[in-house]
């Protein structure tokens, strides 16, 4: 998993101070950020580059700030190069985030869990849905994961932090993908 931005500045700002606050995470890679205005507004979009194709995602940066911003920081120091997506459930969603590839493992840029941003407003309601994994309540740190399809016994539950804009056919592709009885793909995709 390799990850591009295109940025509005507060986002960049963000995701450069982020990326340098805690010595346990690279400085900024040298990553290319680009401007983009989307009826009128500034958005954050990020591109997620796997072994099946590209998935852009917009960010929810006002409404969850700190999440956002523990993303952005994470994908520009290039913490989630090469991650394996390490749980893939047809129907359900696709997870990745952790370095170590087992699914236990990932940090946040703080070195520790951070708390949920729920919202009512932001749902788990159809395909393309970017969370966060938790093992509970405010355990937030690395871990993602995008869903196939509407899955509303997740709300409130899990941190809704963006959606898939454009690489829905990647998505396809990943779902498509075997996997065996843990739902860890056969054949690692990245």
């Amino acid at each position: 998993l390799v990850v591009t931005f295109r940025s509005c500045a507060i986002a960049l700002q963000t995701a450069i101070s982020c990326s340098n606050r805690t010595s346990d995470f690279p400085r900024l890679s040298n990553t290319i950020f680009h401007f983009i205005v989307k009826s009128g507004s500034d958005v954050m979009a990020v591109t997620l580059h796997t072994t099946v194709g590209d998935i852009k995602i917009e960010l929810f940066c006002q409404e969850c700030p700190k999440t956002c911003e523990n993303f952005l920081a994470l994908c520009a120091s290039d913490y989630y190069k090469n991650n394996i997506f390490h749980r893939n459930i047809k129907d359900f969603m696709v997870q990745t985030g952790d370095p170590t590839g087992t699914g236990k493992g990932g940090n946040s840029i703080w070195g520790a869990p951070f708390e949920d941003e729920l919202s009512v407003e932001l749902r788990h309601d159809g395909r393309g849905t970017v969370s966060m994994a938790n093992n509970g309540p405010n355990t937030n740190k690395s871990q993602f994961f995008i869903t196939y399809a509407k899955q509303p016994h997740l709300d409130l539950k899990y941190t809704v932090f963006g959606k898939v804009i454009d690489g829905f056919d990647a998505l396809d592709e990943l779902e498509t993908i075997k996997v065996d009885a843990k739902y860890r793909p056969v054949v690692e995709q990245r």
